[in-house]
């Protein structure tokens, strides 16, 4: 059965991109199929994954407009070995056009239903921002992973995203839920980080993944080639992170699924 999950956070600069990619490329790994949602304007998945946004015939702006059928926009991401749905700056005109629009809402839980069973994973990374786009890919998710810094505004941040997923699953998406919480870009020598990440420990136990994204030279470099980390440099600690953090998803899921890479 596909698991759509949701990258998602409010707050700029905490990771949501790179963790949506290099995820999507570790799940790819141990063997599950995977398609990625790019639903940010910006476009910085797509291009991560080593997909040109200016050549691009059709976009996740196309499908949700109805312009074309999902199985126009899919292409494949060669060097994460997953399936993308690409977004250029057209998207964000998908705003505007979406706010008159009869299940504006649900455009894309309508679209990805029509491949719902290609997929192991659906993981759709949303823009920074509590928007049409974003609610779009909280209405279609099973649940949220939600990345974030160890820093001052973190908990702060955390909580009213709390609050938005509360309403959503009371008036729109009653099936979802919070996946876990993701520290990324962390500093072990710093004393707020350690601090703030004891808070979320205290708070947030059965929520929070063992997992730690670490400050990574490498994992930041990755994206300017157009690369995932697995297939930048694979022996990196960025890469080793994320593959963690691809098993211990899997294992939380079904834990006698061992899966294996490929």
């Amino acid at each position: 059965m596909t698991r759509v999950l949701a990258i998602a956070n409010q707050k700029g600069g905490v990771g949501k991109t790179t963790t949506a990619v290099n995820l999507a490329a570790s799940l790819v790994h141990l063997g599950k199929r995977v398609l990625l949602v790019d639903l940010d304007p910006q476009a910085n998945a797509t291009m991560g994954a080593g997909v040109d946004k200016s050549k691009v015939d059709a976009t996740v702006y196309s499908l949700l407009i109805g312009q074309a059928p999902i199985a126009d926009v899919v292409v494949k991401s060669e060097n994460g070995g997953f399936d993308l749905l690409p977004a250029n700056r057209d998207l964000a005109g998908a705003e505007v056009e979406l706010v008159e629009a009869d299940a504006r809402e649900s455009r894309l839980k309508t679209a990805l239903g029509e491949i719902s069973g290609n997929y192991d994973f659906v993981i759709l990374d949303c823009p920074p921002a509590l928007n049409l786009l974003t609610l779009n890919g909280l209405v279609a998710a099973d649940a949220v992973m939600i990345p974030m810094q160890c820093e001052y505004y973190a908990l702060e941040g955390l909580s009213d995203l709390v609050n938005t997923l509360r309403r959503v699953k009371q008036n729109l998406n009653r099936r979802i839920e919070i996946e876990g919480l993701l520290r990324t870009m962390f500093d072990p020598r710093s004393t707020l980080a350690q601090q703030v990440s004891d808070q979320l420990v205290k708070h947030f136990t059965s929520k929070l993944y063992h997992t730690v994204i670490p400050r990574n030279v490498r994992l930041a470099e990755a994206p300017s080639y157009g690369r995932p980390i697995l297939a930048y440099d694979k022996t990196s600690k960025g890469a080793q992170a994320y593959l963690q953090l691809a098993e211990e998803l899997l294992a939380r899921h079904n834990p006698v699924d061992a899966a294996q890479p490929v």
